[in-house]
């Protein structure tokens, strides 16, 4: 009979690299961010606020992706945000 070639032991070394993996905002922590945004009346919202916010919800630094997610569910529900979105570009 053949013993399978990995051990328990093995997925040891797998936890660090698992802690390096980004991690995705979840749909209730984007509505949280976006509460937080307008509870604390900071509409128009720009992409430091948003940032600032999902740092101030999560204690994680917030990836570009996450942003994006929270500024569509911001458009979509009809809430303003800073006209230009994207700090320091000239359009």
């Amino acid at each position: 009979m053949a013993v399978p070639s990995f051990s328990p032991r093995s997925w040891i070394d797998y936890i660090p690299l698992l802690a390096l993996l980004a991690r995705r905002l979840s749909d209730d922590e984007v509505h949280s961010v976006m509460d937080a945004l307008i509870a604390d009346g900071q509409l128009p919202a720009d992409k430091a606020g948003i940032a600032v916010t999902i740092t101030k919800v999560t204690n994680e630094m917030p990836r570009e992706e996450d942003i994006d997610r929270v500024r569509s569910n911001l458009t979509t529900g009809g809430w303003p945000l800073a006209d230009p979105f994207t700090l320091g570009t000239s359009d």
